[in-house]
């Protein structure tokens, strides 16, 4: 992003917390309707300086990373082991979709069942929920392979092992890694659904509580939280995104 573009996204940030605070105090709304946002950052900071927040932060970002490390592993995996054996795919894909237009939150209870309380049943929906992005533009990357490319590498003698690493990985890089984009984002909505049911520390379990409790300034700062942390994990994401691609650019 150009150093333009960053002043005007600031300015419009402004502008709009600007004029969300402006209203709530001009129209007199309740802090439990909609607080402004000084109330919001001042139990931000309050929740953050009296260490309230931390252990529900850092239990959502430990569900977030082992989720997301096993869902893109295993999507990884699945979508280069479905693209090179097609009859393998054909069996397996519609259990595969299958999987995921069941809502999460209705399995939530039955994982529960399962594994128990606390981090193993929010680890599996996340993981669940962020596989499907990896696979399927895997399976689309590898798929998007030139033909002429392809012969000449069978012209070459070059092994199906070979093909796959020197030819269809790189090919479909870019696909992949727009998937693990996709993925960084549903990875935290699945951590923070998953802490609704059965959780008693996590980000999600805390916007339950808060809404029990009527204190509707810690559920939005709860909810900035949520937003920070997909922010960086999605810049995360664009920074790997250019240092694996930009290689392939230069060559």
């Amino acid at each position: 992003m150009k150093r333009h573009e960053r002043i005007a996204a600031l300015l419009l940030l402004a502008l709009l917390v600007g004029g969300w605070e402006v209203a709530a105090r001009w129209l007199g709304l309740s802090a439990l309707v909609l607080p402004p946002p000084s109330r919001i950052a001042q139990a931000l900071w309050q929740g953050l300086a009296s260490g309230y927040l931390w252990p529900h932060l850092w239990a959502t970002v430990a569900e977030l990373v082992f989720g997301l490390a096993a869902g893109c592993t295993i999507g990884f995996g699945a979508g280069v082991l479905l693209a090179e054996v097609p009859a393998l795919r054909r069996l397996v894909m519609p259990y595969v979709v299958v999987s995921q237009v069941v809502p999460k939150l209705a399995l939530m209870p039955l994982f529960i069942v399962w594994f128990g309380f606390g981090l193993a049943p929010t680890v599996v929906i996340t993981a669940l929920i962020c596989f499907f992005p990896l696979l399927e533009n895997t399976l689309t990357g590898l798929a998007r392979v030139a033909p002429a490319q392809l012969e000449l590498f069978r012209m070459l003698g070059a092994t199906r092992w070979q093909t796959l690493l020197r030819l269809k990985l790189p090919s479909g890089l870019p696909a992949v890694l727009a998937g693990l984009r996709v993925a960084v984002v549903l990875a935290l909505v699945g951590a923070v659904v998953g802490e609704f049911i059965g959780a008693s520390r996590g980000l999600g379990a805390l916007i339950i509580a808060a809404q029990g409790s009527m204190d509707t300034p810690l559920m939005f700062a709860v909810l900035v939280l949520v937003s920070a942390i997909g922010l960086v994990l999605y810049r995360c994401a664009l920074y790997l995104e250019r240092r694996l691609l930009q290689p392939a650019e230069q060559a």
